[in-house]
């Protein structure tokens, strides 16, 4: 597959000619005796492996010392891969700087906001700023591209490895004067800085740029502006590392795609991923499932806002795991059935590829107990056993790859912004998750069979019939125009609290509260009500609140309220308001609800919206439905989200795949936590 990628004609990681889907792993031969590689390479075969990550922590032993270099195993490998028809994903091999650069070094290493210097032990110990660092990282990536550019089995380049897992916030002096070069660039003078970071309070005014420095360990809340503008910086310094090493490879290599895995998962929140997806040819993700009520609707989550970061292309999966990790509180393996399931999710959200970490299971280091495509147990084993039919799976699903994401008519809309400001400190209450919220209102739609893509904020939301952006604290003014234009337009908005408080300096929006967003709801809030652990709030649509309530004052008489609060100081005041526009409307949620609590909100809102469920009454809840599309054809793919069989009567197509999960067996019924995969003719 060829695809078009602004003025460069890129292909994809895998064969142009006939379309398959990824399939593979890490691979750290350098791990295991030269023996064992033959092996591994037969079981790969068996297991229907098509690519591999190769060299992503081999640092050391590409480069031994600062003027020795080993190609030959790396050569070996290659070569052996190549030979049995296994494509590679060659990692730039710079996410962890060998003991001989450290030691020589030392300026290279990391300091924490305590100024405690981050030591060589496990991995990604480098400041993204240092000039040194980049000189090192450069020179292995020009002798990589050199040697194995035009080598066949060359499928795409692999910079670096989950850029800021570790080291996104670096307080050294070397970052330090980063954040000043980039601040100046900002705001071109001392005085717009001052005036931006509001530094007449508790007289931090700056009248030069040296004084400026990170927000380091301080006597108490720093700035939070310069809280935020570091953010920003620290995703761009990564942002930036990226782009020197893919202009080497650019440089070395024309035509070979470049991509860096991105961490769309769970917490992980100081990488601006949307920002970052321009910087690839392809999009590519890890994902870990993190146990807990939500855990499989935070992977659709995360692989929904992949794909559309992705810009419904196809996007590639390059980690995630076969049964337990090693590295949560208790790392439970996964249930039968659990490795496809999770697996085709992402494919249903536009994965081309399904990767792991890692082919083999390590025999020592940190990660041992991480499992593997080829866990300790070997190939007489569950999991692999589990990996051969998933593999097989995807081939016989070969005909999906190269499919877009359909759009939605609902989206989620998700702000990195807004996610990193609304939980700074010295706010109203600390409890407050962003990403909890957003994920609590996908849950509802997927609860009400509601099909919907989770969006970045800077996505064409004009295209979407509903949107819903949950805590969007940060609304510059421009967004703001852009949200009213929607409305006006017949769009249908759905907000909660502490939304559209502050613009993107984190000044508040003077007048009431929700700012920038005040007229646009026709509502004022003239103070915050937040919730202690133990309150709560009835409101009378029979639902709970808790965490936040706003004492909410109607301003426009175009406004409804959808609810009220029954209990507590609120009792007989506004709890959800809604302000009709033209065909428009713009609805205000005051609490936390909930996803129980959200599906009664959001049956009104999508009925004004006139948005449905595309799913039978009998599925609806029970099956989440993401859609591909190709030029004559649609692929529904169909996830049973309870632990029931569930018939698909009503459903109509043909069925390409269905997973067989437990004891189910019967024609047509999908499997408790199964999946399966419907062809359809393109209406």
């Amino acid at each position: 597959m060829q695809e078009h990628h602004g003025h460069r004609w890129l292909r994809w990681p895998s064969d142009p000619v006939r379309p398959r889907l990824g399939f593979g792993a890490d691979y750290n031969p350098e791990q295991w005796p030269r023996h064992v590689w033959d092996d591994d390479v037969r079981a790969m075969k068996v297991a229907g492996v098509n690519i591999v990550s190769l060299a992503i922590f081999s640092w050391a032993r590409i480069q031994p010392r600062a003027d020795e270099w080993d190609f030959a195993w790396l050569d070996d490998i290659m070569d052996l891969l190549h030979t049995n028809g296994i494509a590679v994903d060659l990692a730039t091999a710079t996410a962890s700087p060998p003991p001989w650069l450290t030691t020589a070094h030392p300026e290279i290493l990391p300091v924490d906001r305590d100024g405690r210097t981050v030591w060589p032990g496990a991995r990604q110990h480098w400041r993204p700023t240092s000039p040194v660092f980049r000189e090192h990282a450069l020179r292995l990536v020009r002798a990589l591209a050199g040697r194995y550019g035009s080598h066949p089995a060359l499928a795409a380049w692999h910079v670096n490895n989950e850029l800021g897992c570790h080291n996104i916030y670096d307080y050294s002096d070397d970052a330090a004067a980063a954040f000043r070069q980039w601040l100046c660039r900002r705001y071109g003078t001392v005085e717009a800085l001052n005036q931006a970071w509001g530094t007449a309070f508790w007289s931090q005014r700056y009248s030069d740029w040296a004084q400026v420095l990170p927000p380091r360990l301080a006597a108490s809340h720093p700035n939070p502006t310069q809280q935020l503008d570091f953010k920003r910086f620290s995703s761009d310094a990564l942002k930036d590392h990226l782009r020197a090493e893919r202009t080497v490879l650019r440089e070395v290599t024309p035509g070979i795609p470049v991509t860096t895995n991105f961490m769309v998962m769970g917490e992980t929140k100081g990488m601006h991923y949307a920002d970052w997806a321009s910087e690839v040819d392809f999009v590519a993700n890890d994902h870990y499932v993190v146990p807990g009520p939500q855990a499989f609707d935070e992977l659709s989550f995360s692989a929904n806002l992949t794909g559309n970061i992705a810009g419904g292309r196809p996007w590639y999966l390059m980690e995630h795991s076969t049964s337990a990790v090693n590295w949560q509180p208790v790392n439970v393996a996964k249930a039968p059935g659990g490795l496809a399931r999770d697996s085709l999710t992402h494919v249903a959200h536009g994965a081309d590829a399904v990767c792991f970490f890692q082919w083999r299971q390590s025999a020592a280091g940190a990660e041992k107990y991480h499992s593997g495509m080829l866990p300790h147990a070997g190939e007489d084993s569950a999991v692999f056993r589990a990996v051969t039919e998933l593999g097989a799976a995807l081939r016989d699903l070969a005909e999906v790859a190269g499919t877009t994401r359909q759009r939605a008519r609902a989206a989620v809309v998700f702000d990195w912004e807004s996610w990193w400001t609304a939980e700074h400190d010295s706010h109203p209450t600390d409890r407050l998750r962003y990403r909890r919220e957003a994920l609590d209102w996908y849950t509802a739609l997927l609860d009400l069979g509601v099909r919907a893509d989770v969006v970045p904020v800077t996505a064409e939301l004009e295209h979407y019939d509903l949107l819903v952006a949950p805590i969007l604290h940060v609304v510059p003014a421009a967004l703001a125009d852009r949200l009213r234009a929607y409305v006006a337009n017949g769009g249908h908005l759905v907000t909660t609290y502490f939304s559209g408080i502050v613009d993107e300096h984190d000044h508040v929006w003077l007048g009431g509260y929700p700012g920038a967003l005040r007229d646009l709801l026709g509502i004022r809030i003239e103070e915050f009500a937040p919730l202690l652990d133990d309150q709560c709030v009835e409101l009378d649509n029979g639902t709970t609140g808790i965490l936040w309530t706003d004492r909410i004052g109607i301003i426009d008489a175009d406004v409804e309220v959808l609810a009220w609060y029954k209990s507590g100081d609120l009792a007989g005041r506004a709890a959800i308001t809604r302000r009709s526009v033209g065909t428009g409307s713009a609805t205000y949620v005051s609490t936390r609800l909930g996803p129980a609590g959200l599906r009664p909100v959001l049956t009104d809102v999508l009925d004004t919206a006139g948005v449905h469920s595309e799913l039978p009454d009998t599925l609806r809840g029970q099956v989440e439905l993401a859609v591909r599309q190709s030029a004559d054809a649609e692929y529904w793919f169909l996830v049973n989200r309870t632990g029931e069989p569930r018939e698909l009567s009503g459903v109509e197509g043909t069925i390409l795949y269905m997973q067989q999960a437990g004891d189910t067996a019967a024609p047509g019924v999908l499997g408790p936590h199964a999946v399966s995969v419907l062809r359809r003719r393109q209406v």
